[in-house]
């Protein structure tokens, strides 16, 4: 990707940030935005050459917002990273752990190190609209004895001290995130693919939607549903399967596919993420 202008939803330090560069690389340089819309939108009007957005965490579960902007966007899914959500409690240079009374960060950051709250029921939790953001706040406040938990990432681009690592209850806490680009480029590395479909609301009409990859034993990885706006209790399908469009079977499968939808859009056919 060279120097590739990437674009992520955050502040500086996120764990956005160090997906980037675990996919990319350190050569890419950075645009942090305020939403995940604005995320899409620097892409689609030029800004940024690609965007990082998170898609689905292990342990939260899908981030349907993006979802959605995957469907009213027609920007194309070129790969994807798998990465390893580490909490880390980082603090001004000087503040010990016993110095700690306060730690700001996400709520949901904060949910997933409850066991940290336990063994330290003197520490307040308090809430934070972003994880890189609350070490950004310290550095820029100073509050004394406050912490945050955010990522390793965070430490280094605000030159804040670890104080302690692996804060989150569960070690298979991992973020999936989707690289969105406007070119539709497939290599032949290729080895995974993902849709969005809608279909008419009638007896059996998804299992004959699903049948078309059963009868050609393609691999089904995802399948979520989103309610389609302006059509109650009508929803879009996004599946993501194993295989590259150019394959015969795949080929043949969202031929099949077309055939019983009444919409359907190929998000994108890229190399699955390496844990």
């Amino acid at each position: 990707m060279g120097r590739s202008l990437v674009a992520f939803q955050g502040e500086r330090g996120s764990f956005s940030e160090e997906a980037a560069y675990k996919l990319l690389g350190r050569g890419i340089r950075v645009i942090p935005c305020e939403t995940f819309a604005a995320t899409f939108e620097s892409v689609t009007r030029g800004g940024a050459n690609c965007c990082l957005v998170p898609i689905e965490n292990t342990l939260a579960g899908s981030i349907y917002e993006n979802f959605d902007l995957l469907l009213a966007n027609h920007l194309h899914i070129v790969g994807e990273v798998s990465l390893r959500i580490v909490h880390n409690l980082i603090a001004l240079p000087g503040t010990t752990r016993k110095d700690v009374r306060q730690v700001y960060s996400h709520p949901v950051a904060l949910a997933q190190c409850s066991r940290f709250f336990a063994k330290n029921p003197r520490v307040e939790r308090v809430t934070f609209y972003d994880t890189a953001g609350s070490v950004k706040m310290l550095v820029d406040r100073r509050p004394p004895g406050a912490a945050a938990i955010a990522s390793r990432i965070a430490a280094e681009v605000y030159r804040a001290r670890i104080l302690a690592t692996h804060l989150e209850d569960h070690r298979e806490n991992y973020t999936r995130f989707l690289l969105l680009s406007k070119s539709d480029r497939v290599s032949r590395r290729a080895n995974k693919t993902s849709i969005v479909f809608s279909t008419r609301n009638l007896p059996g009409a998804l299992y004959k939607c699903l049948s078309v990859f059963a009868l050609r034993d393609i691999d089904l990885t995802k399948l979520e549903s989103r309610p389609l706006r302006g059509r109650p209790w009508e929803y879009s399908f996004y599946v993501d399967f194993a295989g590259n469009v150019r394959q015969d079977h795949c080929k043949k499968a969202l031929g099949h596919l077309g055939e019983v939808t009444n919409f359907l859009r190929v998000l994108g056919c890229y190399e699955s993420a390496k844990r």
